[in-house]
């Protein structure tokens, strides 16, 4: 039992490490984050973000849409610029906190006054469509929007007329060198007249990730040394009088934007929003351009709120793909953000995520090893993968009801690769103990052979030789029979050996026959006769006997001992002894045995009569095929026995001399 023990200890502190080692492993990834990775964490967020049930948006956003009625009803786009000061000035009239256009006016309008008014030419005096919405825009309400560039081409002019924030950077004095935003090279910018005339403008840029989903909006940029709002921000700074006034760096990984009012955005290290998508798109309302312009649209579906004017008809907009749908407007993309800045509803990651997530990869790797190395694989596996379904409903509902993601990614990838670790070792560790157990059992039945064979020596020297040669010559036999179909499932390679090496028990039994009749040199009586047949059951109750012993039962190797020791003396006529079997009723060992011992005892020891060649021995086999003998036995004998007469001439005794000291050897009966 110690020494059980001693085995099962070592198993299970191999099995432990395997376990943990996965886990530290994953641990280590988790830490370092490597780019190969981010990939499966974006898919991670977003099966997360798709289980959460999505935040209804508020009622103070509404997108303002150049759809394909509005284009029909209006003009192709994009519209002179006086219809565009039409819309914003009935959208301010209609009571729009605030009015973002997600639209560029880089270029001169090619449409005169005149022309929009349906005249043939502008009167004298009159501005042109670019000085009218330069006027509009200058009363106030109106965000324009521009773009950044990051190709390292020409710088943006002068006059663009860009309004930086002034944010203060708060850094720890450890990271001072870290820029915690993206640094662009220029800008595509509206007109001079325009730009001169905003109150406030706002950068539209919102590029997907490498993946080409958008899951992330900057809300500030840097250029040129100053800092820049994003177009929602900036609305909403226009319609609240809200302004942002630090931007406070936690980490490399967490930034946040905190306005006057103490409200902190929680932002990614670069000032990345992590969009809260309010489901697929239009979840937010849309008004049609045409309709407001027309006086369809009442006071109450705009008064108080920021609208976005942009377009979603097919051909003019811009779409990008996010978590919950691929064909998500530009301008929806504006309004989302907007509202999650005025509902102060945000997606973000814990300042200490990475720290909180490689804790849980260790705890959950370590609380994995432990069950499954003294538990067991089935009941450790079971409790493991039940403690990362709970994780992840966990890291749902994080996201869904506290808008926090901390990613399960790598508590997965521990666990997944702990567990399969585990279950090799387990099996590498089983599949030895097995070997192992098969190794001591083939050697304990080497050992029981040996004592017996020995035991067999003691009471008769020539029964324990004759016995041994016997292993040699079934082996020829019964890997000869093994070819032929009706033997071959009977007789496989592995039973053929074994087989051979049970082979010489199958005259222990004469441990029980008296001496006097054993080592008899003359004709034994009827009565002697009768006792020495015994020796089949003789040998049967001793391998009976060892199995209640040791309480072994329906051993394979025993039971085929017992075939053999039991049936080596049947005949195929039915005139064997001890049961008297018939044909296919004899097993297949007690039929190899029968020749196997009949030629050794004719070839090497002194019978009644004497000792007879190698070729009268054949002709004795083959006259008692179908009597004595199974005919398919005798047929592989035949194919087998030059080979059998090689052994004989190898180990046999002359002719006529006893092998037993102080006179002749009793006959195998």
């Amino acid at each position: 039992m110690k020494s059980l023990l001693r085995r099962r200890a070592p198993g299970r502190r191999l099995l432990f490490l395997c376990g943990l080692v996965p886990a530290v492993l994953a641990a280590v990834l988790s830490l370092s984050r490597p780019p190969f990775l981010a990939a499966l964490d974006d898919s991670v967020y977003d099966a997360l973000l798709r289980a959460a049930s999505p935040r209804p948006p508020t009622d103070r956003v509404v997108i303002v849409d150049a759809d394909e009625r509005s284009l029909t009803a209006l003009g192709q786009w994009p519209w002179p610029r006086d219809l565009v000061s039409r819309l914003v000035a009935r959208l301010r009239d209609l009571g729009a906190s605030a009015v973002g256009l997600d639209i560029f006016f880089a270029e001169p309008d090619r449409h005169q006054l005149g022309e929009a008014a349906g005249e043939a030419a502008p009167r004298q005096g009159a501005l042109t469509p670019d000085g009218v919405l330069a006027a509009t825009v200058a009363e106030g309400g109106v965000v324009l929007g521009y773009g950044l560039t990051f190709d390292g081409g020409p710088r943006a002019p002068t006059h663009c007329g860009l309004h930086p924030l002034g944010l203060a950077i708060v850094q720890p004095q450890d990271d001072l060198d870290s820029v915690p935003f993206f640094r662009a090279t220029g800008a595509v910018c509206n007109l001079p007249i325009l730009g001169r005339s905003a109150r406030a403008t706002g950068f539209l840029n919102a590029a997907p990730d490498a993946d080409g989903i958008l899951r992330r909006v900057p809300l500030v940029l840097e250029h040129d040394g100053k800092i820049y709002p994003s177009l929602a921000l900036a609305a909403v700074t226009a319609a609240t009088g809200a302004r942002p006034v630090t931007l406070r760096v936690a980490n490399a990984t967490a930034v946040s934007l905190v306005f006057e009012d103490g409200t902190a955005v929680p932002l990614d290290g670069k000032s990345n929003l992590l969009v809260r998508f309010r489901g697929k798109k239009h979840t937010l309302p849309y008004v049609s351009a045409v309709d407001v312009l027309e006086g369809r649209v009442s006071a109450d579906v705009l008064r108080g709120r920021v609208a976005f004017v942009g377009t979603t008809a097919l051909g003019t907009r811009e779409v990008v793909a996010t978590p919950l749908d691929t064909l998500f407007t530009g301008v929806e993309v504006q309004g989302t953000v907007a509202d999650n800045l005025l509902d102060r509803d945000f997606v973000r990651r814990h300042e200490f995520g990475t720290l909180l997530e490689t804790q849980a990869v260790l705890a959950l790797g370590l609380a994995a090893a432990l069950l499954l190395s003294r538990t067991g694989l089935l009941w450790g596996s079971v409790a493991g993968f039940g403690g990362l379904a709970a994780l992840w409903w966990g890291a749902a509902w994080l996201l869904s009801e506290r808008g926090v993601f901390l990613s399960p990614l790598f508590p997965t990838i521990g666990l997944v690769s702990g567990v399969g670790v585990m279950t090799l070792a387990k099996a590498t560790i089983e599949r030895r103990r097995a070997e192992r157990a098969g190794e001591e059992k083939a050697a304990t039945q080497r050992l029981m052979v040996a004592s017996l064979l020995s035991l067999t020596e003691i009471r008769d020297v020539e029964t324990g030789r004759h016995s041994r040669r016997t292993e040699r010559l079934t082996r020829l036999l019964a890997g000869a029979l093994a070819e032929h179909p009706e033997f071959h499932d009977d007789l496989t390679p592995e039973r053929v050996e074994l087989l051979s090496s049970l082979a010489p028990l199958h005259d222990i039994g004469k441990v029980g026959v008296p001496d006097h009749i054993l080592g008899k040199p003359g004709a034994l009586t009827p009565d002697e006769l009768a006792e020495m047949r015994r020796h089949p059951a003789y040998g049967r109750d001793v391998i009976l006997n060892a199995e209640r012993g040791v309480g072994v039962r329906d051993d394979a190797v025993l039971e085929l001992a017992k075939e053999i020791v039991y049936t080596h003396h049947e005949r195929w006529d039915g005139t064997g002894y001890p049961e008297g079997l018939k044909g296919a009723e004899i097993p297949v060992p007690g039929r190899v045995i029968a020749i196997v011992d009949v030629y050794d005892a004719a070839r090497t020891r002194t019978l009644y009569r004497r000792t007879i060649s190698h070729e009268e021995v054949v002709d004795l086999i083959v006259n008692g095929r179908g009597t004595a003998f199974d005919p398919a036995v005798v047929d592989a004998f035949l194919r087998v026995a030059p080979a059998f007469r090689a052994i004989d001439d190898e180990g046999s005794v002359p002719a006529g001399v006893s092998a037993r000291a102080g006179g002749s050897s009793r006959p195998a009966c």
